[in-house]
């Protein structure tokens, strides 16, 4: 009795049957169940601020509302629209502001080299590890000297100096990927310090802006201790104003629900217009060569 060889590159183990990989659906298992488990907070949050003070009971907090009131969102607008309006002000010029100042920052320290630019920048970047409580008295003081004190101008001047070791750290190593031999033919044509940045530098930023506008926006907005300390009622931004409509002993937790959803919206419309460029202009400059 003979035996018929197995065709070349064929064992007897091998079958037509395909290969189950079960590490991918494993993956997306994974995945799902991190994302409701993230998401469980916010499902909770909207369901609230969805009901009536009356059926806000602990026994059905995780039942959707079987009347859905609207009018949660408008009572919360009426508390904190105008804080809304301060914290637009104060995210926007604090983020413009420190993010400009950072890029030339950057700049100066990695394109035009000085002596003790090195220890400068350390020292910029130790400003990144002073938490906020402990200048808090000094930086009061000096508000208050300057004539700012309970002003929106106060936040702005507090949230730029913040933001620089940070801002100044993302566009130093941004530019530190840009070849010196596009500066040095910029010089011998005559440009100068300024001509350099506004024609050379600054047209080809856009992706650390956009990491700096997203990183020092959301920084800005969610900020309260300063906004709880240097401003007055007139000037407080929209996180104290929250903490304030969650104040007294019987609460109505659809209002500061509906207020945090109204909170929440800018900085998720920041992710969602410019998300897909932070990974980007993250990665920008991290690779050499």
């Amino acid at each position: 009795m003979t035996t018929t060889p197995a065709p070349k590159g064929v064992t007897a183990k091998s079958s037509n049957r395909p290969r189950m990989n079960i590490g991918r659906p494993l993956m997306y298992l994974g995945l799902i169940i991190a994302a409701l488990f993230f998401l469980t907070p916010i499902y909770l949050l909207i369901i609230t601020a969805l009901k009536t003070p009356e059926s806000i009971d602990l026994a059905t907090t995780w039942q959707f509302p079987r009347i859905i009131n609207w009018a949660s969102f408008s009572e919360a607008w009426a508390k904190i629209g105008g804080n809304l309006g301060n914290s637009l002000f104060l995210a926007v010029t604090a983020t413009l502001l420190s993010a400009v100042i950072g890029s030339l920052n950057g700049y100066a320290l990695s394109k035009w080299k000085f002596r003790g630019a090195n220890t400068l920048f350390a020292l910029m970047l130790f400003g990144m590890f002073i938490p906020y409580q402990s200048v808090l008295i000094p930086l009061f003081e000096f508000v208050k000297s300057i004539g700012l004190y309970g002003s929106i101008w106060a936040l702005v001047l507090a949230h730029v100096v913040y933001g620089l070791p940070i801002t100044t750290l993302i566009f130093r190593n941004f530019y530190a990927d840009v070849p010196d031999a596009l500066i040095e033919a910029a010089t011998i044509d005559g440009a100068g310090f300024w001509s350099i940045y506004s024609k050379v530098i600054f047209p080809i930023s856009i992706p650390g802006f956009v990491v700096v506008i997203i990183w020092q926006f959301t920084q800005v907005w969610n900020e309260f201790l300063f906004a709880a300390t240097l401003t007055s009622p007139s000037s407080q931004p929209v996180t104290y104003a929250l903490s304030q409509l969650a104040g007294g002993q019987a609460v109505s937790w659809n209002l500061p629900m509906a207020g945090a959803i109204l909170a929440a919206l800018p900085t998720l419309l920041v992710y969602i217009l410019l998300g897909r460029y932070f990974v980007r202009g993250l990665l920008a400059g991290s690779v050499k060569g």
